[in-house]
């Protein structure tokens, strides 16, 4: 099995000191199970490519098994040449320090995000295409997938389960491995070793930081732990109690920072407003909030008679059972209650349950992405949902000048990647409106100033062909939803 991990970051060289292995020579290491090499395919200031090769022996594997060993006892397999639990073990023993997050030579670069690629030639993904991009995609990776004929003398026959992955993101190095050494065994759907409660703490310890948040959060436990039942129930147990105090954190953060920035305007109330106003006067039916949160715009919109059908959508499990309770679901009357529903979901992969809505809301959400993450967010929302109209905002770079509460250069909530000035936003709603097949127009909200402004931004996609809107019934599509 190969991997190959490629960055050009410059000098691109510096990979070989991030992962502790010099790219002027060939290592080797014996893992028990079979050899490990690790080699340089291109080492030089501009690119720099080194490649784990892992040379499996599969005979070695059932010596000394006995019986009972399942499909490792047979002599012919698929274990020497596709990515699985092999290939996490020689990450973890053969690039230590890359996993570690630590550099000696260059700590600093350790702890900094580089462009890089990684390809496996040949990656078992049980569940497909889809599922390996429910699990990388969230997470911000461009996912490039090439499916494997399961006989290249038959193509009737159709594709395998083996594909060739190149995920390409920038990251820190220490992220990339540690991702790779959770997944590669959850798409392969097996492991090579007894699987105990040890399993739970590799899964908590390298999951830290964001398996917590993953829409594929259950799915990545029970198949990392095998279908363990006791153990699949401690891990997400132990998850959802990460999870909650991590979508509190951003709820505060946001409460003290944005809030206390905009408190004078009461900018948030404002905002909210405008958007139901922009929905309403889309003549809108059935309405997407994307990225709901604690629910503050799905309680406006619920005031609206003409809305029969709204959704709220967050990748926060946290967050929805705190807008369940603040809408105080459980106690609406049923004609209420059957016009809302929210579901668990990212905006980071394609899903099936965001078509057919004539609305949808993105409020204060884009700010909170990095650019692959964006690029993503664009292909979901635009390229695969299509609502008829997006209204979308985001704050105004420009305007925070006039916070005398938020320090020259501070963006207004520290999780924001970055903030738009008015130019910046139309030349990014234009080219996504044009490659979409959409028209947009732009609001402000709240009180413009002369020289910079509005404090916050509105973009309103109207999507072309919105005379063939889907057919505005007051049934949701069907869904296989996570329902809060």
């Amino acid at each position: 099995m190969l991997l190959t991990l490629t960055t050009t970051h410059r000098p691109a060289t510096d990979l070989g000191y991030l992962l502790g292995k010099n790219p002027a020579r060939a290592q080797s290491f014996d893992l028990g199970f079979g050899t490990a090499h690790v080699f340089y395919a291109q080492a030089d200031e501009d690119v720099c490519t080194a490649a784990l090769l892992l040379d499996v022996d599969p005979v070695g594997l059932v010596r000394g098994r006995g019986k009972g060993g399942g499909t490792l006892d047979q002599y012919v397999n698929d274990r020497p040449y596709t990515a699985s639990s092999f290939l996490s073990v020689a990450l973890s023993r053969v690039m230590r320090s890359g996993m570690s997050g630590t550099s000696r030579e260059r700590p600093e670069l350790a702890e900094t995000a580089i462009p890089l690629v990684a390809r496996i030639a040949v990656l078992p993904c049980r569940g497909g295409d889809a599922f390996l991009r429910r699990l990388f995609e969230p997470l911000g990776y461009e996912v490039d997938a090439v499916a494997h004929p399961l006989d290249e003398a038959e193509p009737t026959w159709g594709d395998s389960r083996y594909f060739t992955v190149t995920l390409s993101a920038t990251k820190r190095l220490a992220e990339l491995l540690t991702h790779l050494y959770v997944l590669v065994p959850v798409l392969d759907g097996a492991k090579h070793y007894y699987v105990g409660d040890d399993e739970v703490e590799k899964l908590l310890r390298h999951g830290e930081g964001w398996l917590p948040m993953h829409p594929e959060r259950d799915q990545i436990a029970r198949r990392y732990l095998k279908h363990r039942h006791s153990l699949v129930r401690d891990a997400i147990a132990r998850l959802v109690e990460q999870e909650e105090p991590a979508a509190e954190e951003v709820e505060e953060a946001r409460d003290a920072e944005e809030e206390t920035v905009e408190r004078k305007l009461s900018l948030n109330e404002q905002r909210l407003t405008t958007v139901v106003e922009a929905i309403k006067e889309t003549g809108a039916v059935r309405v997407l909030d994307l990225g709901c949160g604690e629910g503050n715009l799905l309680r406006k919109l619920l005031r609206e008679p003409q809305l029969k059908t709204i959704v709220g959508m967050d990748v926060a499990h946290r967050s929805l059972e705190i807008a369940a309770e603040k809408l105080k679901l459980e106690r609406m009357n049923e004609h209420q209650r059957a016009r809302i529903r929210l579901i668990h979901g990212s905006l980071m992969y394609r899903d099936a349950r965001l078509a057919g809505y004539d609305a949808a809301a993105v409020v204060e959400v884009v700010e909170h992405l990095d650019p692959p993450g964006l690029a993503a967010f664009e292909r979901v929302v635009f390229g695969e949902a299509r609502p008829g109209v997006v209204v979308l905002t985001t704050p105004n770079a420009e305007y925070n000048v006039r916070w005398p509460t938020l320090p020259a250069g501070r963006f207004r909530h520290r999780d924001h990647r970055f903030e738009w000035t008015r130019a910046e936003l139309a030349a990014w709603a234009e080219a996504v409106a044009a490659r979409h097949g959409y028209t947009v127009a732009y609001r402000p909200v709240g009180e413009v100033d002369d020289e910079v402004g509005p404090p916050t931004q509105m973009a309103v996609f109207t999507r072309r062909d919105t005379d063939d809107r889907a057919d505005s019934s007051d049934d949701f599509p069907d869904e296989q939803a996570d329902e809060a």
